[in-house]
């Protein structure tokens, strides 16, 4: 529970360190679904959830062979729907409280979707106006970032994969005995802080599910640390965005350590070295964990990276917990 003068950033210490369990628990959730797999999957989300659910995209077309997209919530909060017969409908959220996933919930059902809702709140609007709730159990959450929810969204999306294919429970169970205990406390998080706390302009690169992940890790910068950040995926930062290293530019590239990622991530990180950016890439494999599912692999690199990101902020005399401009839920039309 809060207390009434709580140190800088010690709920956001807590519940990152959360992180990883809360992944684990939502991950190994046992979802039964009574409808057929859909024709499609949209995602509906903002922020960190909308990170995570980018996350999950790459995941579910990989192993079902649909496609997986994202809608933006104003096609139903602002405009009158689309029609989604067939499909399915994801609706990402922490607090499940926003009016405009209320109402994309509301305006897919309309339109002929399954309405799935992941939220870390029963009992939410969200998830009154949804077929299937799956909670993602992480327990309250205190700190405007958030953390322990974003991995654990991960998690609980995973389990709705396994639902619509029951084989993937094998894998998710293989990736949380790699998991379960495991300290992913950074080896170079002294050397990524210091790097942080020199940059005024971030490019978090990454490609797969590490993409999703680096859109959070950017959103985080700005959010905690007051630090112009922008998420590209490697294949697509090296057209016009490359220009903006012939200025000081720090390159946080997130390796989820797939086979199929790796020219790519090569390819972008020697052309920021040949410009002289200051370039850090990490992976799961640093931290004695490698070839774990993208999707893990994601999780496990915004749980090491949240302590850093924590410890960057109080260094600038910031507190994460509560970042001048931002409250935990936020209204959206």
């Amino acid at each position: 529970m809060p207390t009434d003068n709580p140190a800088p950033g010690q709920h956001m210490a807590a519940e990152a360190a959360e992180a990883l369990a809360v992944f684990c628990k939502a991950a190994t959730k046992d979802i039964r679904l009574d409808a057929k797999q859909p024709t499609a999957i949209f995602t509906i989300a903002r922020g960190s959830s909308d990170a995570a659910a980018n996350i999950l995209s790459y995941e579910f077309m990989r192993e079902l062979q649909i496609p997986v997209t994202s809608l933006p919530p104003s096609v139903f909060s602002l405009g009158d729907g689309v029609s989604l017969n067939g499909a399915a409908a994801m609706i990402v959220s922490q607090s499940g409280a926003s009016d405009d996933l209320v109402q994309s919930a509301k305006g897919a059902r309309a339109g002929g979707a399954a309405v799935v809702a992941i939220t870390n709140h029963t009992d939410s609007p969200v998830q009154a106006q949804s077929d299937v709730t799956i909670p993602i159990g992480a327990g309250q959450e205190n700190a405007v970032p958030a953390t322990k929810t974003v991995t654990g969204s991960i998690g609980a999306g995973m389990a709705l994969l396994a639902a619509f294919k029951p084989g993937y429970r094998d894998k998710i169970a293989g990736a949380v005995d790699q998991l379960r205990g495991a300290n992913v406390t950074h080896p170079d998080a002294h050397d990524l802080r210091a790097a942080l706390l020199r940059a005024r302009h971030v490019y978090v690169i990454g490609r797969d599910t590490a993409f999703g992940a680096a859109h959070e890790i950017a959103l985080k910068l700005k959010e905690c640390c007051a630090i112009h950040a922008e998420a590209y995926s490697s294949s697509e930062v090296l057209h016009g965005p490359l220009q903006l290293a012939t200025n000081p530019l720090m390159v946080l590239i997130l390796d989820n350590g797939a086979p199929w990622v790796q020219d790519s991530l090569d390819e972008a990180e020697a052309r920021f070295r040949q410009v002289d950016c200051d370039v850090h890439r990490i992976s799961p494999a640093d931290l004695g964990l490698p070839q774990l599912l993208p999707p893990a692999a994601a999780a496990v690199l915004l749980a090491s990276l949240y302590p850093v990101i924590l410890q960057t902020a109080l260094a600038l005399g910031l507190d994460p917990d509560a970042p001048e401009t931002l409250s935990k839920v936020t209204q959206t039309t």
